[in-house]
This record gives structure tokens, C-alpha cells and sequence, in this order.
């Protein structure tokens, strides 16, 4: 009898083929990892070659991905076709889903295996609430982590040709908010004191467009003066990106004139009056040789 033969005869070649699990490479690819992982990625402002390359290799191993309403079609379509994709609709004002429910979905996910990718528009760590989230997938023990993104802020200064510093006009910026889980709640407007000597942060204030009138009433309650330029810059990034500039006196009557869709940045300074006159075609694809 051969030394083959033999083998395949005795218990421990049976032992052994018994815990084989006979199925194709293909299959074997397909079949998500048991531990759950969960990575929280910034989609960037809109435009979807400012993806990072990190995300954009993570959204093609994805094997869930929650998203907003904020993540455009072109990043939805790097994931693969086996991918789940769970819609969590959230903007301003307007959410599909209450954040609870976006936490005990991103756990629920996370427990049964593979690579779950949570898309965020924007930077996930900038009032994206990242926190919360965080806290969920950390209680329930599951292994996360955390990609940025490019926020609208920045994306706003190099597509709309403002510096959000200058020497001279504003040596910091703030980022602050005009949405609360209260709606009737402000921000403490005594933070934000306009001083007479010395230069002023640029303040750059997300998801406030339907607060604006508010926005300006509060910045005016603190000192800044009615001339005091401001700029809304919609759908910063994308095709559909449009500006209006006036000053905390008349803005709210140029929005009525000239309504916008949003999302919408809005960028408070003197930093408004140097700004940079910026060639957007240069960043198409048709113009590089």
C-alpha cells in the first residue's frame, strides 16, 4: 500500500478533510470577515475628485455603506456592486433618520461582519456628530476608524478665491454652527464680541442659511458693525456652485432677491475683501494636456 493510500485511509486524514470547507476562490472573496469593522469617512464638499485616496479605497472594499444625502452619485457608484447601501438622508433641518437610529444601525451592521463604511459629506469630525457615533461603536465593541474629509470651509477658500486668514484682516477663524437639537436655541453671541482694536476672526457658520436673519441680529447684538462683509457660498465645489456677497445690513434682502438651494457656507470678514480671482476651469479635466 503507498504512503498516499495509507494516509487516506487512516482517522487522520478523515480529522483532517473533515474540517475543509470545500467552496470556490470566487465565493471565498465574497465571504465578508467575520470580525465587523466600521471606518467613518469624510465625502468631501461635493465635488467628488476631492475624495481622499484612502476613502476612495475603502469605499471599493465596502461591504455596507450608510451615507447621507450630502454623498453624490459618483462616490456611491466607487462601492462595489455586492455592497448595501443604507440611505440615512440627513441635512440640515431635514432628517430621514434620527441619529439614535443611525448609531443602532451602524452597530447592528458592525456585529455581523465585514467592512462597514459610514459616508459623511464633508469632514466627518466637523459638526458631523462624529462623537455620538464614535461612543456607539465603542460601547458595543466594535473596532472603528476614522478618515477626513475635505471640509466645505476649506473647499470654500480655494473655490471661491477667499483666504481665510490674511495679515492684516483676521490671523484666526472660528467654525461655529446656527443648528441646534433645540431650534430655538442660539449660539452665546458674548463669544463672539466684535473687538474694536485689533483684528477680528473670520467666522465661517454651517447649515445657517435658514437661520440668517437670526445670524446677523446676534453678530450685531455683539458689536460687529452693519458693514461688516458676508458672503453665502452654496453648493460649494460642485457645478451648481453660486456666491452672494453683501454686508450683515442688507444680506438677508439680497437672499430674497436671489434665493438659494443650500447647502450653503457663510464667511463673515474682512478677509472678504481680498479676495482671490481663482480660474475653476483649470481644475477640469478637459483642461490638463
Amino acid at each position: 500500500m503507498s504512503v498516499m493510500s495509507y494516509f487516506l485511509r487512516s482517522p487522520l486524514s478523515r480529522s483532517v478533510v473533515s474540517g475543509w470547507h470545500w467552496r470556490s476562490a470566487k465565493a471565498e472573496l465574497q465571504q465578508p470577515d467575520s470580525n465587523g469593522r466600521v471606518v467613518l469617512i469624510g465625502a468631501g464638499p461635493g465635488d467628488p475628485e476631492l475624495l481622499t485616496v484612502k476613502a476612495q479605497r475603502l469605499l471599493q472594499q465596502a461591504d455596507v455603506l450608510l451615507f447621507d444625502s450630502l454623498v453624490s452619485a459618483e462616490l456611491l457608484a466607487i462601492a462595489p456592486r455586492r455592497c448595501k447601501k443604507v440611505f440615512v438622508g440627513k441635512r440640515a433641518g431635514r432628517h430621514a433618520m434620527p441619529q439614535q437610529d443611525i448609531n443602532q444601525l451602524l452597530v447592528k451592521y458592525g456585529q455581523q461582519g465585514g467592512l462597514v463604511v459610514r459616508l459623511k459629506g464633508g469632514d466627518p469630525a466637523i459638526f458631523g456628530r462624529i462623537a455620538e457615533e464614535a461612543a456607539a461603536l465603542q460601547q458595543a465593541g466594535i473596532a472603528f476608524a476614522i478618515v477626513p474629509g475635505v471640509t466645505s470651509a476649506c473647499a470654500a477658500s480655494a473655490y471661491c478665491g477667499i483666504p481665510l486668514t490674511a495679515r492684516g484682516s483676521a490671523t484666526s477663524v472660528q467654525f461655529l454652527t446656527a443648528q441646534f437639537a433645540d431650534p430655538a436655541k442660539q449660539p452665546d453671541w458674548s463669544g463672539y464680541q466684535y473687538r474694536t482694536n485689533g483684528t477680528n476672526p473670520t467666522l465661517v457658520v454651517y447649515m445657517g442659511l435658514n437661520r440668517l436673519q437670526q445670524l446677523c441680529a446676534g453678530l450685531a447684538s455683539a458689536g460687529w458693525p452693519d458693514h461688516t462683509p458676508i458672503a453665502l457660498l452654496d453648493q460649494v465645489s460642485t457645478k451648481q456652485q453660486q456666491q452672494l456677497q453683501g454686508t450683515l445690513a442688507d444680506i438677508s434682502q439680497r437672499l430674497a432677491a436671489n434665493p438659494l438651494c443650500g447647502p450653503t457656507l457663510i464667511v463673515i470678514g474682512e478677509v472678504l475683501h481680498q479676495r482671490m480671482t481663482v480660474d475653476l476651469s483649470l481644475l477640469q479635466t478637459t483642461a490638463v494636456a
